[in-house]
């Protein structure tokens, strides 16, 4: 690919940590914890058994967020995207265009609750706009 020799992969490596940071911390009792569970309807026995498989799915969340990165990066990279509001928007671009419309239409074939949705593309959302400032910053 000829725009690899223009992908920062330490901005990208960042970029995927930033993003893993920030899940740890919308996700902990600090901020969103107790209502995530309640939304999501987990039952005790339920986060239990989640937090067995812990592991597997933190691992396969940060590859998530690695590629997801990589992906940004290659499309600053395409684009020839050097001003920090740049990132800003390709971020929005990208998360309205592929997350927040995908994570919708799934949330109407599920039973969760809508707040629900809200609450888990509110983070996608932060998430994105984290690495796309990093990933423009670092360019």
């Amino acid at each position: 690919m000829q725009y690899l020799h223009y992908i920062n992969f330490l901005a990208v490596a960042v970029a995927a940590v930033a993003a893993f940071l920030l899940g740890a911390l919308w996700y902990s009792p600090l901020l969103f914890a107790k209502q995530w569970v309640a939304l999501h309807g987990y039952t005790p026995e339920k986060l239990k058994a989640m937090q067995a498989q812990s592991k597997r799915a933190y691992a396969v969340s940060f590859v998530c967020q690695l590629v997801i990165a990589f992906a940004m990066a290659l499309l600053i990279a395409i684009t020839h995207m050097v001003a920090l509001f740049a990132g800003i928007k390709l971020a929005l671009v990208c998360w309205v265009g592929f997350v927040a419309t995908t994570g919708l239409m799934a949330q109407f074939y599920s039973d969760k609750p809508f707040k629900a949705f809200l609450l888990d593309a509110g983070y996608q959302l932060v998430y994105f706009l984290a690495m796309g400032l990093i990933l423009v910053a670092w360019h």
